[in-house]
């Protein structure tokens, strides 16, 4: 629940805007208390998550210093807060970026099972007006007017930073729905964050490259077709379904079997980690968020010229391919038309 909350004004300073910065938490009725629990929160959907992190020491990343501040002294919420508006005023360096509200939010957790609870300390920009009307008495009729407001069904922008694993730079969450033209304005410049090292990152990377592999590279050293590119996706994701656990030999002999084509893969893997700058665990639990996140991708259909869309789903067996006189040519076999 909300036990502080403090609001500033921040406007783009490359465009001449100012930073307005209040001088007091604001005292809430329970009922607003409640509809800014609703708003704030219901936008960290993912279970995605980043850590700060900085460049040379942990404690130069300014909102991480902050939130440290406020997470071992309460009291200094006013202070900290001011300084993380400050901060975002700071590096806005695109004439783009929106002024808007800043929400510094200090959340108390709740115990879990074990007495003990986790607080937070919530960042929310709100960017966008939306225009809404109002309609009040005047003598025996009504009068209306147009005004603008925040809208209450998506938060622009967003961060929930737990006050958990702090010496690697807390577990946070983060949502941005107005990039503006500017993506790394919040992510990158202002929060300094990157994803936390976890089942769900091991996860997630390990389907992007592998599907990556299977769409760009297979078909460059090896005589695959679309059908053969279908099943290969196909198992992935199923053995990702069905296993709690990944193990990299046991997934490429299910999935891959060739071992040239496993040596491939892993060739692949080695460069996609040297490239991106990440390490992906090669035994990890999977998590089931980020497979059904990433399975949305995972659709295996085969673009016949603009006449036809093959989807498919299951045994790569039941598919044949061909030419004749009038051309190339898939066969399906069926048990069941539905």
């Amino acid at each position: 629940m909300i036990s502080k909350i403090i609001v500033h004004k921040v406007g783009n300073r490359i465009n001449q805007e100012s930073l307005i910065l209040s001088q007091q938490p604001l005292d809430l009725a329970e009922e607003m208390t409640e509809l800014l629990e609703d708003f704030f929160l219901k936008s960290f959907k993912s279970e995605e998550q980043y850590r700060f992190y900085s460049e040379t020491y942990l404690v130069n990343n300014t909102v991480f210093g902050a939130v440290s501040e406020i997470f071992g002294n309460p009291t200094k919420f006013v202070e900290e807060a001011e300084n993380i508006a400050q901060h975002l005023y700071d590096i806005t360096e695109n004439p783009r970026v929106k002024s808007g509200e800043l929400f510094i939010v200090y959340f108390e957790g709740e115990e879990n099972a074990d007495g003990h609870k986790i607080d937070s300390i919530g960042i929310f920009k709100t960017e966008n007006k939306n225009p809404f009307l109002k309609i009040f008495p005047q003598g025996e009729t009504f009068d209306i007017e147009k005004d603008y407001g925040i809208g209450l069904s998506k938060l622009d922008k967003g961060a929930l930073i737990y006050n958990s694993s702090k010496e690697s730079g807390y577990a946070v969450s983060v949502v941005d729905n107005n990039k503006n033209g500017d993506a790394d304005y919040w992510f990158e410049n202002f929060l300094k964050v990157k994803q936390r090292d976890d089942e769900y990152f091991h996860t997630q990377e390990t389907l992007s490259v592998y599907k990556e592999f299977i769409t760009k590279q297979l078909p460059q050293e090896f005589e695959v077709s679309k059908a053969d590119q279908a099943d290969f996706l196909n198992k992935s994701i199923n053995f990702f379904k069905e296993k709690e656990s990944f193990d990299y030999e046991e997934f490429t002999q299910e999935v891959l079997e060739d071992k040239n084509v496993i040596e491939s893969f892993s060739n692949f893997k080695s460069d996609y980690e040297q490239e991106m700058q990440v390490s992906i665990s090669e035994d990890f639990a999977i998590s089931e968020a980020a497979v059904k996140k990433q399975s949305r991708g995972f659709k295996s259909v085969i673009k016949l010229d603009k006449n036809f869309h093959i989807y498919v789903h299951g045994d790569r067996k039941m598919i044949e391919t061909g030419q004749d006189e009038r051309g190339k040519y898939y066969r399906l076999y069926f048990e069941e038309e539905k």
